[in-house]
């Protein structure tokens, strides 16, 4: 799920940066590519793996019938990792696809009416593809990530494990609609 988010991100700026000329859109190099692959793998390993070595930890979650951070311990330990968790790997990497999308969104406005030509329609086409991936990303993620903070900061039993089940089937689902979102707004495929 932090992949794919991250992965969201990067396509973002780098949608934003092709599209208002700060880079050059290149077919042929596949050296950035390969560093968005391996920048969102590394950042994202980065965030997974602290759990493994003693900052908070990973159990059964909901019914027991997956595998999460430790959501309702309540020591510093686990709440610490919780709040960097979801500042680093949801709403920073949200803020950056807002901003891009929004500041890609003001430059396709202004050239427009200028401009009307089958690159541009193209960019936009995948503008639009890009915007439907997040938006699905969020819809799966965004219940979860609101769950997991009742359960972290609520209560002691306020979410049930019957409650916890759509949530966290909807987040682990979330890496299935990108392809298929791909294949469907794609006319290339």
């Amino acid at each position: 799920g932090i992949v794919s988010l991250i992965s969201l991100a990067v396509l973002s700026y780098e949608r934003y940066c092709t599209m208002t000329g700060m880079t050059e859109a290149d077919t042929t190099n596949y050296r950035k590519i390969w560093t968005g692959i391996v920048l969102s793998w590394t950042y994202s390993l980065a965030w997974t793996a602290p759990p493994l070595f003693g900052w908070s930890s990973y159990g059964p979650e909901g019914p027991g019938t997956t595998c999460s951070v430790n959501w309702h311990s309540k020591d510093i330990n686990n709440t610490s990792y919780i709040i960097c968790l979801f500042i680093f790997c949801l709403v920073i990497p949200f803020v950056v696809i807002v901003y891009s999308y929004g500041k890609l969104l003001c430059a396709i406005r202004q050239v427009s009416g200028i401009n009307k030509g089958m690159g541009r329609s193209r960019e936009q086409r995948v503008l639009i593809m890009v915007v439907v991936m997040v938006i699905c990303f969020l819809l799966c993620w965004l219940p979860y990530a609101t769950v997991a903070l009742i359960a972290t900061f609520g209560k002691p039993g306020l979410i049930t494990p019957a409650a916890s089940i759509i949530p966290s089937i909807l987040a682990k689902s979330s890496t299935v609609y990108n392809p298929i979102i791909y294949i469907f707004l794609n006319k290339q495929v």
